[in-house]
């Protein structure tokens, strides 16, 4: 039976060890993302707060992100309750090829956009179209103002950054639908592959049990090949499996469905609120306004991010990340109207459906940011070590391979 377990084992590692390989790696590269990012770029994300903080109104920061990127549309701010940080302005990426509309077509949408993101004076430059690229998958960049200087500390276009370009190998996007496709095949693999090496490595004796929990340094180069991938192969198995496991909900849909189809749980998210048919000289609520309500609803958060909405009819999402949440996106939500500042909708995290929050906790396992900074360091060394697994395992069937001839060459001999 081992003999079956092993082939297994071998030639779907053979066939997919390149892919895993370079999953692992990039997967170790990405742990740290956020604290990298952070510490290349201190400027950009941290202030130094004066003695007494009082911030800028969010119009005159609105003004400044104005004045830095003529013509921008804001389509959200993230302010955070540190006085040491940044605020966070999200501006419209550009539109997709064949997503494109006549500006006769959305008037609506431009209006909304006029009143709240304030337009350059007339004659002012127009910038250029922005660049393919955005501070999220899909999304435009972000800028970053001193709150209490409105200057601009920095810019985030993430679709041109290192890290981007590491997550486009880690989930196969470079490859577009079928690299995705291949990395969601490898990750099924993987999984199959971990199994059938836990059950090759299970011993026979207590004896093996010894032999197989340790390391030996001291043996020659082959015998340490063989512990480092068998060895360490084992303890770094149960977290392989789990990151393979969850890595699955960004390769295939059906897993997606799978999840919200155990927990019972509708799959669609409900609508937005619409806000009241504006009158006609009704204006929208500024940020300040919806920033001071949602201070209301939850003095204690530790950010508040606006979502502001696209169309005249449409209603702003506040999200506020309580102390000691979960995860980074365990936040409550809620709905104004636009005009009036009225709740449309609000939802705790806990009100969320059993299958959101399952599904919610999969990236923060996945990236080992759910067990903070001792389970980001188990996760950068698994990572690490999944890299190595496909060269340690190949040098070890070349090494049974030479055995093998050696041992048939003497056959032949006698």
């Amino acid at each position: 039976m081992k003999i079956f377990f092993r082939n297994i084992h071998l030639y779907l590692g053979l066939a997919s060890g390149l892919v895993l390989a370079v999953v692992c790696l990039t997967g170790a590269v990405l742990v740290f993302e956020k604290e990298l990012e952070q510490a290349w770029h201190p400027e950009r994300y941290f202030v130094e707060a004066p003695a007494t903080p009082a911030a800028l109104p969010l119009a005159r920061l609105t003004e400044a992100v104005q004045a830095a990127k003529p013509g921008a549309t804001i389509t959200g701010l993230k302010v955070y309750a540190d006085p040491t940080r940044t605020v966070e302005f999200s501006l419209a990426g550009p539109e997709r090829k064949g997503e494109g509309r006549p500006e006769a077509a959305q008037p609506a949408e431009a209006q909304q956009a006029k009143r709240l993101s304030p337009q350059p004076k007339e004659g002012a430059s127009q910038a250029p179209k922005p660049p393919k690229g955005g501070g999220g998958e899909g999304g435009g960049p972000k800028v970053f103002l001193n709150p209490y200087t409105a200057a601009v500390t920095g810019e985030l276009n993430y679709r041109e950054t290192f890290f981007f370009s590491m997550m486009a190998l880690h989930r196969g996007m470079v490859g577009g639908a079928v690299g995705k496709l291949i990395v969601g095949v490898s990750t099924v693999i993987f999984l199959v592959i971990l199994l059938t090496g836990i059950v090759l490595w299970w011993p026979a004796t207590r004896k093996a049990l010894r032999q197989r929990l340790t390391v030996k340094w001291t043996g020659g180069w082959k015998r340490l090949n063989h512990d480092l991938h068998i060895v360490l192969g084992f303890y770094s198995a149960l977290f392989l499996l789990v990151f393979a496991f969850t890595g699955l909900a960004w390769s295939f849909e059906w897993f997606n469905k799978g999840i919200y189809a155990v927990t019972n749980s509708p799959m669609q998210r409900p609508e937005p609120p619409q806000s009241a048919a504006p009158a006609a000289t009704a204006a929208a609520l500024s940020p300040d306004a919806v920033l001071a309500a949602a201070r209301q609803q939850a003095p204690q958060a530790v950010y508040y991010s606006l979502q502001l909405p696209k169309e005249a009819t449409g209603s702003i999402r506040v999200a506020t990340l309580r102390p000691g949440a979960a995860y980074d996106n365990a936040t409550d939500e809620v709905y104004l109207d636009q005009y009036s500042g009225q709740v449309l909708r609000q939802q705790t995290y806990e009100q969320r459906t059993l299958g959101q929050r399952v599904r919610g906790w999969f990236k923060p396992i996945h990236t080992s940011a759910a067990f903070g900074w001792p389970g980001k360091v188990i996760g950068l060394v698994v990572c690490v070590l999944g890299f190595t697994f496909p060269i340690t395992g190949t040098i070890l069937w070349l090494n049974r391979l030479r055995k093998q001839r050696r041992k048939q060459q003497k056959l032949a001999a006698v």
